[in-house]
């Protein structure tokens, strides 16, 4: 890969970015309720393997049902996303192909078997394996969907915080050094429970809005009482592991990917003792001027709280922007480099490698060629940053960034408090203050809490996605952070090309979506089957 030959337009950067972010959304609106429902239908049979009463059995088709359609719609999406890594972004496939590679094709191999082989068994095997084994095949189903989910999450955690790897500049590629680095990274595995907690709300809300849209139209009431009490605990217990996860997170961002862990703050000018902001008014259609203003107006914030989560310290240094951008030092005498000086630095890993593979080909003197390794592996950690023409590039976009962060932690609160309502209404007789408030009426008879359950199927969408927003937008604009921004990682193609390949996806997905809901609302409408006794 001749990086140095590249010529290609900003369109076609653009439009790829746009096309992969396409995709990405779409896969991942059938992604977390796949394994959301998992959990819930786990928990259904479980009960049935335990009670032996055919009503639990009957629940957990019911739910299995709707976990199939969503499952056969997310294979397709996700097939199309790994495809767009060769046709869009060949640069980078090349460049990293054999470290990035290895997790999608672990995922291929071992989670995609281990999904079909055995979704096959949970649902034409109920009376044909006994049920011990049939349940094992529905834990089994979901925990295939979750290994699924840590390998990918494992292939983007690595780009987000690249470990494990060595640049041989023989074969112009990144190589892995250390399997267990790249798949047991800390950032692969706070960003793996965070993701997987949040796809588990996501099931448990759609389980409480089906069984509520239930009562509503005065049916199924037993599957939708017992339906919502399960969905309440594995949302209340899945939102607050997601608090705890998000928080471990924040500290892999500070670490990793401080100008990120900024942007999300609106944080201009950083320092010691940095309080974490609750709301502020950020323009959200408009950069703003950070290198000029000391921080976003009409702001409210928890005193050294971001300092805490940052750093465990109440008192400690936090970098903003213009910290980053312009060098810093951190009172324990950590020193920074500005972006300009390790945009010089990439420009000499750059001119290093160049001068080190001709003198290679033109069989140079030794001490020639290793002087030019020296200098290239010195430099190497700030290769990307030869490819910046500007300090500001590296800049994300502060308001997808700062408004994205808070309307998934702002959600993230609502789902806590939903989740806490529905099961102090449900054990309201446990507490008699409780049962005084609402005058001891059972869950059934709260028509507007329905309501608001149903309501929440898309906020519960919104801040998954606003989540995804963060973290991929948060580290522009490096498809590899600090090793590869996205004008050298992209393919050399014509805008036009892929500007017609996006609004055909653009219309398939949308149609895949419409199909998708078509089928699961029929199915809903239907209801469960019961079977006799």
């Amino acid at each position: 890969m001749n990086t140095l030959l590249l010529d290609i337009t900003s369109s076609t950067i653009d439009w790829s970015r746009a096309q992969f972010a396409l995709t990405a959304i779409y896969h991942w609106l059938f992604v977390p309720l796949t394994l959301g429902l998992a959990v819930i239908m786990g928990i259904m049979e479980t009960r049935y393997y335990k009670t032996r009463e055919p009503f639990w059995r009957d629940c957990a088709k019911f739910w299995q049902k709707l976990f199939g359609i969503n499952f056969a719609m997310g294979v397709a999406t996700g097939i199309i996303l790994e495809f767009e890594f060769g046709t869009n972004w060949s640069n980078y496939s090349w460049f990293v192909g054999d470290i990035f590679g290895a997790p999608l094709a672990i995922e291929g191999i071992v989670a995609f078997f281990m999904e079909s082989t055995f979704v096959a068994v949970m649902y034409f095997g109920w009376k044909k394996v006994s049920a011990g084994f049939h349940l094992a095949s529905t834990w089994l189903t979901g925990l295939g969907a979750t290994i699924s989910a840590w390998w990918i999450l494992v292939a983007n955690a690595w780009m987000q915080n690249p470990v494990g790897c060595e640049f041989n500049p023989d074969t112009m590629r990144n190589e892995m050094v250390s399997f267990f680095e790249v798949a047991f990274s800390p950032f692969a595995v706070g960003k793996f429970c965070h993701t997987v907690t949040s796809a588990w709300i996501i099931g448990a809300v759609f389980t409480v809005a089906v069984s509520s849209w239930y009562l509503l139209k005065k049916r199924e009431e037993r599957l939708a009482l017992e339906s919502i009490k399960v969905g309440a605990w594995v949302g209340l217990v899945a939102s607050l592991l997601a608090a705890g996860t998000g928080h471990l997170s924040g500290e892999q961002v500070a670490k990793s990917q401080p100008m990120k862990l900024a942007a999300m703050e609106a944080l201009y000018n950083g320092g010691t003792d940095q309080s974490l902001t609750a709301i502020a008014w950020v323009n959200p259609f408009k950069q703003p001027d950070y290198q000029n203003e000391e921080e976003a107006p009409l702001r409210i914030a928890m005193p050294y709280a971001l300092s805490v989560m940052a750093t465990r310290d109440i008192h400690g240094y936090v970098p903003g922007i213009n910290d980053i951008l312009n060098g810093y030092t951190t009172p324990d005498g950590k020193t920074e480099p500005s972006v300009a000086e390790k945009m010089e630095r990439g420009r000499m890993a750059i001119g290093a490698l160049a001068a080190y593979r001709k003198a290679v080909a033109e069989n140079a003197d030794d001490e020639i060629v290793q002087q030019n390794l020296a200098v290239l592996r010195e430099n190497m950690p700030y290769f990307g940053y030869g490819y910046v023409k500007d300090p500001t590039q590296i800049v994300p976009n502060i308001p997808i960034n700062f408004w994205a962060f808070r309307i998934m932690v702002g959600m993230g609160c609502l789902f806590i408090a939903f989740f806490a309502l529905i099961l102090i209404i449900v054990y309201q007789n446990k507490f008699k203050p409780i049962a005084k408030l609402w005058k001891n009426r059972p869950l059934a008879e709260h028509k507007y809490l329905h309501m608001a359950a149903i309501a929440l199927v898309p906020l519960a969408y919104i801040a998954s996605e606003s989540g995804w927003m963060v973290a991929e937008m948060g580290r522009q604009p490096w498809t590899i952070q600090d090793m590869l921004p996205t004008w050298v990682a992209v393919s050399d193609l014509h805008s036009s090309s892929v500007m017609v390949t996006f609004f055909i996806f653009l219309i398939l997905f949308t149609t895949m979506l419409a199909v998708e809901i078509n089928i699961l609302l029929k199915q809903i409408k239907k209801g469960p089957e019961y079977s006799e006794k």
